[in-house]
């Protein structure tokens, strides 16, 4: 448990939250009724001065402390555990209409012949159905909408989402040293993604409600009499 960061109970709002992600996690593969987890996160772009230094035998790569901030960019990334497939997109914003077109492009382009979705987010206020209606006009936005469950993880749980795990991977291997322009962060998120979804990277989800209700006993509340 190492890293995660737990906000105390209140009225069962969080463990009800949390159970209901972890019910999700159990539910087996279904091509049809697809389970897949979406997050987001800014990567600062960032210009070096001087040129870096590449590692030689003997010496580790040198990277000069001036640098010029080049503004800040959003990456999507939505992730299937159950099947090993990681969908990634670079914008220039992260806006409501952002995050719409990136719903859009799940639905009808990586899942086109899926029943139901059911995606796993946090409850950011852009992820939610209301920033369809203001993007598409009211019959798409609907058939968008139905073509989803949406389940939030609680609020400081975010260590439920297992898209979390894919970024941190993606900013580990990937994106851990300066990056200039946009269209350089498109070309190495793109290769990573490739990559990855080669190798068929699965995610061997453990924790469930049973554990969770020993581990993390303390955050239950009391019953009520």
């Amino acid at each position: 448990m190492r890293g995660w960061v737990i906000a105390p109970a209140k009225n069962g709002e969080f463990v009800a939250n949390m159970e209901k992600v972890l019910d999700v996690y159990k539910r087996p593969y279904n091509e049809k009724y697809p389970v897949v987890c979406m997050d987001e996160c800014p990567k600062q772009l960032i210009e070096e001065v001087q040129p870096s230094l590449e590692m030689k035998p003997g010496r580790d790569r040198r990277v000069d402390y001036e640098y010029i901030r080049k503004g800040v960019v959003n990456l999507f990334m939505a992730n299937e555990p159950l099947r090993g497939k990681r969908i990634t997109e670079v914008t220039e914003f992260k806006k409501k209409k952002d995050w719409a077109l990136f719903i859009k492009g799940l639905a009808d382009k990586h899942y086109p012949k899926a029943a139901k979705i059911t995606l796993v987010m946090d409850n950011l206020s852009t992820h939610n159905t209301s920033s369809l209606y203001e993007t598409f006009e009211p019959k798409e936005a609907k058939r968008l909408a139905d073509r989803f469950e949406f389940v939030y993880t609680p609020k400081h749980g975010s260590w439920l989402n297992m898209a979390e795990i894919e970024l941190h991977v993606l900013n580990g291997q990937c994106l851990n040293r300066h990056l200039p322009t946009i269209e350089k962060i498109k070309e190495e998120v793109m290769a990573w993604t490739n990559c990855r979804n080669n190798k068929i990277s699965k995610i061997n989800w453990q924790f469930t409600n049973s554990e969770a209700r020993i581990k993390l006993k303390k955050l239950y509340p009391s019953i009520l009499d």
